[in-house]
């Protein structure tokens, strides 16, 4: 069992499932998916506490009752929940729009600038997972990296990410710098970067090291819902290198849990992660 925080988003989802694919003008009916817990805290988090480890969630909501719901429904579930910050206004939903090819688009509100306190000590951890834009993240990663096992997700401009292991998808990185893909994942990673994922989707995903690039195969599933695969790969990655794996077995690890992830009708592990783990754990 490890302990692991969490510097992620914890969201509102309202599941909004349209009748057709979108298009610029276009008119819509949806079915009403209800609300649900989401984000990365939530994707990530859960997963890792079914795996058995202790897990901690840094970041904020607002002193509403969604705000009172989201913690009590994480708290429950067996999170710490004392790094979670509140603010004076409302927690607004996530829109999550699916479409019938089970594609997704999200709106999303503007968020308060969230500051993150004082790191703990980071000795007490034995891996940082960072995914999320809270001011701080920077040096809370900088001071943690002699102590344990940073994880980052590559945030959406080029902010810095310091770090072990840096995850994004192709999607995400297509189009961002002219550089070799190892070349700009030091830029953002500085010198402690060991190792770059860039998942693919059903083509699996390739880590660049420094002098190497190898591909990890996907793990074939049907999709029910994509939203959330990021977030599920990444806590696979995160339990496995916790668990003393190399980086190829802690991918083909998280390559499982990605899969797992979007064979289920929410962004938050169901019962087939729940299912895979009390096998192997057996």
């Amino acid at each position: 069992m490890a302990r692991i925080m969490l510097s992620a988003n914890l969201n509102c989802d309202r599941l909004l499932i349209l009748d057709k694919s979108l298009t610029v003008g276009g008119r819509y009916h949806y079915q009403d998916g209800g609300k649900r817990i989401g984000g990365g805290g939530a994707n990530t988090g859960i997963g890792l506490l079914w795996a058995g480890h202790q897990v901690s969630l840094a970041t904020q909501v607002g002193n509403d009752a969604i705000g009172d719901w989201l913690v009590a429904q994480i708290s429950t579930l067996g999170m710490d929940c004392h790094s979670i910050t509140r603010y004076q206004a409302n927690t607004c939903e996530m829109l999550l729009m699916i479409t019938p090819d089970k594609e997704r688009t999200i709106v999303r509100p503007m968020r308060p600038v969230f500051q993150l306190p004082a790191p703990p000590d980071w000795q007490d951890y034995d891996a940082l997972y960072i995914n999320s834009s809270a001011q701080g993240a920077a040096s809370w990663a900088k001071t943690a990296l002699p102590h344990c096992v940073v994880v980052a997700q590559l945030a959406k401009d080029d902010r810095e990410r310091p770090c072990h292991v840096l995850i994004t998808s192709a999607s995400d990185l297509a189009g961002r710098s002219a550089l070799p893909p190892w070349e700009f994942a030091k830029q953002i990673a500085g010198d402690s970067l060991t190792a770059f994922i860039v998942t693919e989707g059903v083509d699996g995903a390739c880590v660049y090291r420094q002098d190497s690039v190898q591909r990890v195969a996907a793990i074939v599933s049907e999709v029910v819902d994509t939203t959330g695969a990021g977030d599920g790969y990444a806590a696979g990655l995160i339990h496995g290198l916790v668990n003393g794996q190399n980086i190829e077995q802690a991918m083909h690890e998280a390559a499982r849990w990605g899969a797992l992830a979007v064979s289920t009708a929410a962004s938050v592990p169901g019962q087939p992660l729940a299912n895979y783990l009390n096998h192997s754990l057996c």
